[in-house]
């Protein structure tokens, strides 16, 4: 989603096909075919053909020497007899600007380029290789040139590889009519030598041959190769312009071989050795104990006489029990809780408008706070901290060269199947074009992008229109809109686009043949064909087809199945009204899109806030969902509290339900106020996931309070507040312990860096810890009430009408007896507790998988189904051919103006090999492993060129200091750099920062297309007063990135490289790297160690916790953790096989999954670890009873099944999938897996509980019960 606003560095480069040709006709050797300039060209106006002239070549006027020195020095010497005069010199510099500007990177190359031109302009040879074939009575009118083939192939060997860094592309690109990889020495000259050209004033007919023709011996002159240096000092080539100077190419290294074991995957053959092991070990262990007990033969006084026994009769002395210092600790420790929370819940029974009245005002305190509350919506501060490296590359880059421009972009294609073929007139093969280049859709395709220039917006009662916004690079000068659209080639023109060239039978050039010219050379102000129209966008720079096209097979775009218009907009960092402004016409932009309607084109859009609109109204529209979910689940809670039988009866508590339910959202609210009074921002995730966290955690306990007491009978000479006090001491510990591991689980949690986990682990620990505390006071108070009432034979919620006194049976529910009676008993039989190997296989199989699942999050997921930005993410992955662009950053500090700071940089001759230029040149050459597309754009490589004192770039008023652009004609104006040997090397000190800022001011023209304002402008900080420079920056492009794998990958990739370039340029002072997407995909190359370290700190926290609370009893802390680990682990395992990826979303569920999760296990253990019962067996299934499928399974359940009817498919797969399997999971392991491994090896009974039980039960019918 990043490609539209990703060439806005590479408006510069515009090119004026260079070279004006000269001719002559052939005469005996030793004498001119010309000499001096007569009349106008008649094809090119402006141009001027060469006199006919067919005598002894002729000194040079003085006033030519210095010419003759800077373009052609073999010639000066002696009397400089030559075939040329001044002007012909003088037409010859000016030709040869733009090739000097482009080609000098490499002097090899330039010098062999002007030895062809010197050779062909000014040779006192010229007769030996030049045949004049046509001519007038003062004019040559055509010339056959006759070059030797040897020197063709080793000119044109010499720039193959030469770079022009501002368009990221080679050099011949620019210069040769067509693409580099379709450019040869043959047809690189002929296009140069062609009148179509627009710039040749008459035909150059070039004929290549090594041996004489017709009497001729072709100009074979000596030639360079790039990598040899030249006589006049200047280097050989840098490895970037001339490959054969960089030795072997770079090889990727190979990738790592899967891990396999004969073949197979090492994780599954692993884990079915370790299963098949256990399985073998289980059954050894099962026979085995099957046959002791077979051979031993009980006494029936067995259980009476052992004194083994914890009820024994039998025990030596009754009033001291045997126990270890672990267990008389342990029963201390829990006594001391029972004592304070009896304690305690008489005193809410007791005093209920006190602890109610007191509740109130700290919740209404707490949740004042809402009032300060702020939402989260911006995606960076979701998903990127503060302190991440990307995240501080991305401030550091928006601070010193602003932020990233906003994207309007569109991707259009066609329903319509009317492929075509072009015959070109003049020869060539057939070239099919689709459907959307053909010239009625294109015109639709303009009346729409005219259109949208149109569109004027309202902000603040100001018009907006797009030239307010729009990137306008070479403003003031031209204040055109950049917009990336195949019809800029076409000058946004219905004329331009319609115009042809033919008669009455043939059309000898039309769009076709300027569309196929154009991609080849998109930065050219004149195509070759007889139409002689521009490339060059309206705003000042080329639109490369490979932004503009989309869905075409290698760089055949006349294959191209889409279009791409990007219009980049200007963003801003610090300016609300701007920003405004912005936000205003991109919503008109989306309002008008959705109503535009074409049958010919289907259209795919965004614009930058897009992402942000779909989002917020994607979670308004799910309300309706979330609000029927909770709906559910607060009903059933309401009604599943009380046995209800008849409408008449007091036993309902469907107004306790409802209290309950208000404690829960009155402990969401309070966290969220408290934290929102620190400024904390909230999250939609704290918004969507807590109250189902805490509604999980919160009913659980409310079911197990009010069922307790339902199932109890109150004691003799006890009171209501002493029995609901007793109540509680019985239950809050267990309460305490999940509450609190949780509540410590997710503090701990709030340690990641992640911003979405730490935002919900602070919310959620504070929201459950609230939630404890109001259900052991408020509620514990309104219970009381509540039984008062039943008491007193008052209906619920009309707690006013009093029905007639009536006597009424305990009764309990059928879920209770079906548990207690049917499904204890059955889990826990011989034959059916090995089913526990079943979890062991689940186990398994997940552990063989976790290494599986992928990592990411597909941006699909996030829309709502019906979003139209669906559409454009399809089209984007579908269609697009270019990545996001990558800046390699030089942060402030590096020397510029020292040959020591630049040759670090730069990538041109005298470099470093090891530069920050050639390092990403390098890795560009094998972009399927690096990821990095293209050659870098250098700024300093440019200025080099730029300055140079051969071009007319650089100049400036004599009388003012002032810059003096190359267009302009004024004798006041001079070169910024003397044409001696120290004026042609790269500027130092005081030269450099002289020239640069004029560098940076100039716009790029026919005259001079290294102007750097539009390409540069924004890439170099320069200190106040242009002192020096500061911070700069070097943009290339990733390759086409389509899902998260290759986004993490290309971020990686890229880091690793900018590692590498650290390492190699010791000077640079600091170096970092930005691109739109790193702040996002950055959490991803961690996720693996972060969600490992979330979920260990958390399990361990609740080992240590569950340890404390459970009087020191390690080994059922230690089976409580080893639960819960199996349920996170069997996470992953549902997450491969339901495609869950994991990122924050997943890992705030895994986070919330070991909270809950702790609801399922440990009030299990704690019921069996307190449990008197003489067997495991028997402990287990009495520490079913409370058991959590009343309060958090059924509960969540219905609530979690309307997740399913969501619109959103984040909701679907994130929120009902996992919650689903959070549920189920939890549910199978706490009431299947964790009794029967009780039943197997849970701990042994404490012998001090049990003690301290007979000692205060002693003397009631809870006695008789325990001893039955």
């Amino acid at each position: 989603s990043f490609a539209g606003f990703r060439v806005v560095n590479q408006l510069s480069v515009m090119f004026m096909n260079p070279l004006q040709g000269f001719g002559s006709h052939s005469v005996e050797a030793q004498h001119c075919v010309w000499y001096g300039e007569c009349g106008e060209s008649v094809k090119v106006p402006g141009k001027k053909y060469n006199c006919k002239y067919t005598g002894s070549p002729i000194p040079l006027q003085s006033e030519g020497y210095d010419l003759l020195t800077e373009l052609c020095p073999g010639y000066d010497y002696g009397n400089r007899s030559l075939c040329c005069n001044v002007d012909q010199l003088r037409t010859l510099k000016g030709s040869l600007q733009l090739p000097l500007q482009f080609l000098s990177r490499c002097p090899a190359c330039f010098f062999n380029l002007m030895n062809l031109f010197c050779e062909l302009t000014c040779s006192p040879h010229q007769s030996q290789f030049m045949n004049a074939t046509k001519v007038d009575n003062i004019n040559v009118l055509e010339v056959q040139y006759y070059i030797g083939q040897t020197f063709s192939n080793a000119m044109y060997n010499a720039c193959r590889d030469v770079q022009a860094p501002s368009s990221n592309v080679k050099a011949l690109s620019l210069l040769c009519g067509k693409d580099a990889k379709d450019c040869n020495a043959t047809n690189w000259i002929q296009y140069m030598f062609n009148i179509e050209n627009g710039q040749t004033p008459f035909p150059i007919i070039p004929i290549f041959s090594d041996v004489p023709v017709s009497g001729y011996t072709p100009m074979n002159n000596k030639t360079y190769a790039c990598t040899e240096g030249l006589e006049d000092g200047s280097g050989p080539c840098s490895c970037q312009d001339c490959t054969k100077a960089c030795g072997p190419k770079p090889v990727p290294p190979p990738l790592p071989p899967p891990w396999t074991i004969l073949g197979i995957d090492a994780m599954t053959v692993i884990m079915w050795i370790s299963y098949i092991a256990f399985l073998l070990i289980f059954i050894g262990a099962v026979l085995g104990a099957w046959c002791y007990r077979k051979r031993t033969i009980m006494s029936e006084y067995g259980p009476i006489l052992d004194s083994n026994n914890p009820l024994s009769l039998n025990s030596d002395n009754p009033d001291q029990v045997n126990a270890s210092c672990c267990e008389t600790l342990g029963e201390r420790f829990e006594n001391v809780l029972r004592l304070i929370f009896s304690s305690w819940g008489s005193f809410c029974v007791r005093h209920p408008s006190v602890v109610l009245l007191g509740s109130l005002i700290l919740v209404v305190a707490s949740s004042g706070g809402l009032v300060y509350m702020r939402i989260t919506t911006d995606p960076v501060d979701l998903w990127s901290a503060p302190t991440s490296q990307a995240r501080q590359e991305k401030d550091y880059f928006d601070s010193h060269f602003g932020p990233f421009f906003r994207t309007v972009q569109l991707i259009i294609t066609s329903p319509l199947q009317i492929n075509f073929t072009y015959s070109p007139y003049f020869g060539g093969s057939d070239v099919p074009f689709g459907a959307v280049l053909d010239k009625d859709i294109l015109h639709q395709v303009l009346d729409l992008q005219l259109d949208i220039e149109g569109l004027v917006a309202t902000y603040e009662g100001q018009n907006v229109t797009l030239k307010d916004l729009c990137l306008a690079p070479l403003a003031p000068y031209n204040n055109n809109c950049t917009i990336l659209s195949v019809l800029n080639y076409f000058q946004n023109s219905h004329a331009v686009l319609d115009h042809s060239i033919g008669d009455d039978f043939f059309v000898y050039a039309d769009f076709h043949s300027h569309f196929l010219y154009c991609v080849s050379a998109p930065a050219s102000l004149n195509d070759t064909t007889l139409l002689h129209d521009p490339c060059l966008g309206t705003f000042g720079g080329p639109v490369f087809p490979w932004l503009a096209l989309g869905g075409y097979d290698e760089t055949n775009y006349n294959n191209a199945t889409a279009l791409v218009i990007t219009f980049p907009l200007n963003n801003y960092l610090n300016d609300t009204v701007k920003l405004g402004k912005a936000l205003a016409w991109e919503k008109e932009f989306i309002s008008f899109m959705k109503n535009y309607k074409n049958p010919n084109l289907t259209v795919a859009f965004s614009a930058e806030r897009s992402i942000e609109d779909e989002l917020d109204r994607e979670s308004n529209s799910d309300i309706r969902t979330i609000v029927i979910s909770y709906a559910i689940m607060f009903i059933y809670i309401s009604l599943a509290l009380g046995h209800i039988h008849s409408f008449n009866r007091v036993d309902s508590k469907i107004s306790l339900g409802i209290a309950g339910i208000l404690i829960v959202l009155s402990s969401v609210a309070s966290s969220l106020g408290i934290f929102s009074y620190f400024g904390i921002p909230l999250t939609l995730i704290v918004i969507e996931v807590i109250p189902f966290l805490v509604l999980a955690v919160g009913v659980d306990n409310i079911f197990i309070i009010v069922q307790t007491y339902q199932r109890d009978e109150r004691m003799p000479q006890e009171e209501l507040h002493q029995q609901i006090g007793r109540i509680l001491g019985d239950v809050a510990p267990s309460m305490f312990l999940s509450s609190f591991s949780e509540t410590v689980a997710f503090f701990l949690g709030a340690l990641s860096n992640m911003p979405a986990v730490r935002t919900f682990s602070l919310f959620a620990g504070l929201a459950v810890f609230i939630d404890f505390l109001l259900q052991i006071s408020c509620f514990v108070s309104l219970l009381g009430l509540d039984a008062k009432r039943q008491e007193g034979n008052r209906l619920d919620i009309i707690c006013c009408v009093k029905l007639p006194e009536g006597q009424e049976a305990k009764t309990e529910s059928f879920l209770f007896r079906f548990f207690k009676k049917v499904y204890a008993p059955f889990i826990l039989k011989e034959w059916v507790r090995p089913i526990i190997v079943m979890f062991v296989g689940m186990l398994s199989f997940s552990i063989a998988v976790v290494n599986k699942v992928e990592i990411g999050l597909d941006q699909k997921l996030s829309m709502p189904d019906d979003s139209y930005v669906l559409d454009y993410f399809k089209n984007l992955t579908e269609y697009l051919h270019t990545g996001a662009p990558v800046y390699f950053v030089v942060e402030d500090g590096l020397n510029y103006s020292s040959p020591e700071g630049q040759n670090v940089v730069c990538g041109g001759v005298g470099c470093n090999n090891n530069s920050l230029v050639q390092q990403v040149y390098a890795a560009s050459l094998i972009s399927n492993y690096t990821t990095i597309a293209f050659t870098p754009s250098s700024w300093l490589d440019d200025y080099f060129d730029w300055v140079k004192p051969q071009s007319t770039c650089c100049r400036y008023y004599n009388n003012t200091g002032t810059f003096c652009n190359a267009s302009v004609v004024n004798s006041s104006c001079v070169h910024c750099r003397p044409m001696t040997p120290s004026g042609k090397q790269r500027p130092e000190g005081d030269d450099f920062m002289r020239f640069l800022p004029m560098f940076l001011s100039d716009n790029p023209n026919v005259k001079c297309g290294k102007g750097g304002h539009a390409a540069y402008a924004t890439a170099v900080d320069l200190h106040p007063n242009n002192t020096g420079v500061g911070a700069t920056y070097f943009m290339t492009y990733h390759t086409i990135l389509k899902e998260s794998p290759d986004y993490i990958d290309a971020l990686k990739m890229a880091r690793i490289l900018a590692e590498n370039i650290s390492q190699g340029c010791s000077l640079i002072y600091i170096f970092l790297l930005c691109s739109v997407f790193y702040v996002f995909y950055e959490q991803y190359l961690t996720i693996a160690y972060d969600t490992a370290l979330n979920l260990s700190v958390s399990l361990a926290s609740i080992f240590v916790v569950t340890t404390v609370l459970l009087g020191f009893e390690l080994w059922s802390a230690v089976i409580v953790s080893l639960t819960i680990a199996m349920i996170l682990v069997n996470m992953f395992g549902v997450m491969w096989l339901w495609n869950i990826s994991l990122n924050a979303v997943s890992l705030v569920n895994l986070v919330m999954c070991c909270g809950i999760s702790v609801e399922f296990c440990s009030h299990i253990v704690r019921a069996f670890s307190i449990s008197v019962k003489k067997n495991r067996v028997e402990r287990a299934e009495e520490a079913l009873e409370v058991n959590t499928f009343f309060g958090i399974t059924l509960t969540k359940f219905g609530g979690i099944l309307i997740l399913a009817l969501s619109k959103s498919q984040i909701f679907q797969v994130f929120y009902f999938r996992m919650y689903l399997a959070i549920v189920l999971l939890g549910a199978t392991h706490g009431l299947i897996f964790l009794p029967v491994l009780l039943s197997y090896i849970g701990p042994t009974v404490n012998k001090a509980k049990v003690f301290a039980a007979n000692q205060r039960y002693a003397g009631t019918e809870r006695e008789r019960l325990l001893n039955y």
